[in-house]
């Protein structure tokens, strides 16, 4: 069903940034910025960003910050470090807290790389959030900041991903875009409890976060690795902005056909084309050239796997069910078992009851409630319990293939006719010599079944109509989906 999409007026400064070596603290954090940079060597790493605030937005509480490797020996002990972190909170308590991510954890990993990555980026995360968590005690109007964090290492043994909330991390390998970060949502973690794909589950927002970093003194941090690296291989992190709004195999085909530079804008675009309800940021790294096109197995175990003809859970069910584990029934039992003994005086003298029996149940929640506390405490110190990196099996989440086919060509050429038909509708400029001669580059590769060409140059001309609704683009604009 078509629907109609409000475009706000908040339209931020954009500025196109030279290539250039990032440093440690060079952290993107404004209403729009791009910068492009590509890292010679280290498996030719070629990389970009950029950040937008979106349409509905009037601040910009995303972080990303890039750190590439200065030389061959920091890429081994070290590697290329990259980041998005996604603030949560009012206007500055959000943009402070992914402020603060994105400069804490790539310093903080490479302070303690020599651990290895696994720990190093553990007590990154670690260390960050009681960072943001002290400040958010040491200043009452930063009381409760949080954000997303989930960085990407890249190093010679492959790609390590830490993580904390929903913000995602995805790798893009012959045609087949993988999730390599579990979403911290209360929709996921429902989904886990149940053994089931998120997308079977309905009546849940997605938006819940049940994990982040700054609200809590402590804090559960995701750590996986290493991917082993493959020529051609795409990795891309991405806040809710995108991911939301964007569909996996959208994101998955685009990074395919379009360098980063490129890529990177185009998805921005997208997301404020469907909505753009939020803040949008996205990396996007490529390692030794074009993806390659023919899918093969990862060699990975895939946790959500698509099933037809899923029966969704009840919602309602299942949040009670959720809820309800959040209880502590360790100090509930207990404390039932210990207001039980103490009334057993008062029922002997007033003959209310039978003593024995209540003090046997009394004896019996307090038991209870003992065994179920060792049981958690078994369960903490496993998890706490850090495995070497030969230990931990490698999984990616969510698995989609992306295949360049005609028919995905024919889709982004009836969204570039649409968006076109608008913008003549409001009487906007557009270079429309530009965006002709792509159409009309795409068409002839499409015709010699070029299909990654084709498509490639298919978004190069929607990429030429994004531009100006970008810059035209006002509070009460209207638009319809394009994808």
């Amino acid at each position: 069903m078509r629907q109609e999409i409000s475009f706000g007026a908040l339209v931020g400064r954009h500025s196109c940034l030279p290539k250039r070596e990032c440093l440690p603290h060079d952290i993107a954090h404004a209403n729009q910025e791009t910068r492009e940079d590509r890292v010679i060597g280290f498996n030719e790493i070629e990389y970009a960003s950029h950040t937008d605030v979106g349409v509905r937005r009037s601040h910009n509480q995303d972080s990303h910050v890039a750190m590439p490797a200065a030389d061959d020996e920091h890429w081994r002990q070290v590697g290329h470090v990259f980041l998005v972190a996604d603030g949560m909170g009012a206007h500055a308590v959000g943009e402070k807290a992914s402020e603060m991510a994105a400069r804490e954890i790539p310093h903080l990993y490479s302070k303690y790389a020599q651990e290895g990555p696994l720990g190093a980026l553990r007590r990154a995360f670690v260390d960050a959030n009681n960072t943001i968590h002290n400040f958010g005690r040491q200043n009452v109007e930063f009381k409760g900041t949080g954000t997303t964090g989930t960085a990407l290492v890249l190093r010679p043994e492959g790609a390590w991903v830490g993580h904390v909330g929903d913000s995602r991390a995805y790798r893009i390998r012959a045609g087949v875009i993988e999730q390599l970060s579990f979403d911290h949502s209360l929709l996921w973690e429902l989904a886990r409890r149940q053994r089931k794909n998120p997308d079977e589950l309905t009546g849940i927002p997605s938006n819940v976060i049940v994990r982040s970093l700054g609200p809590e003194a402590s804090v559960q941090v995701d750590v996986e690795g290493p991917h082993p690296l493959e020529r051609g291989d795409v990795f891309l992190l991405c806040s809710d902005g995108l991911s939301g709004q964007v569909n996996d195999k959208v994101i998955g085909s685009v990074v395919t056909a379009l360098p980063p530079a490129e890529a990177v804008r185009f998805l921005v675009h997208m997301a404020n084309l469907q909505g753009g309800p939020d803040n949008t940021t996205v990396i996007v790294a490529r390692v030794g050239g074009e993806p390659r096109l023919a899918g093969v197995d990862s060699k990975a175990e895939v946790v959500f796997r698509p099933s037809d003809g899923a029966i969704p859970i009840v919602p309602r069910l299942a949040l009670a069910m959720y809820y309800l584990g959040k209880v502590p029934w360790h100090y509930v039992l207990m404390g039932l078992g210990i207001l039980l003994a103490l009334s057993v005086p008062i029922l002997s003298i007033f003959d209310l009851g039978d003593p024995l029996r209540t003090f046997t149940f009394a004896g019996f929640l307090l038991l209870t409630g003992i065994v179920i506390m060792m049981v958690q405490n078994f369960r903490e110190t496993r998890k706490l319990a850090a495995p070497s990196p030969d230990e931990r099996p490698l999984q990616v989440y969510r698995q989609t293939p992306c295949p360049l086919d005609a028919a995905i060509y024919e889709k982004l050429v009836q969204s570039a006719h649409t968006l076109e038909e608008s913008i003549k509708e409001k009487n906007w400029e557009y270079d429309s010599r530009t965006y002709q001669e792509k159409l009309k580059l795409a068409a002839a590769h499409f015709k010699q079944a070029r299909l990654r060409e084709a498509f490639r140059e298919q978004c190069r001309a929607m990429l030429v109509l994004m531009e100006d609704v970008h810059r035209y683009r006002g509070k009460n604009e209207d638009f319809k989906p394009v994808w």
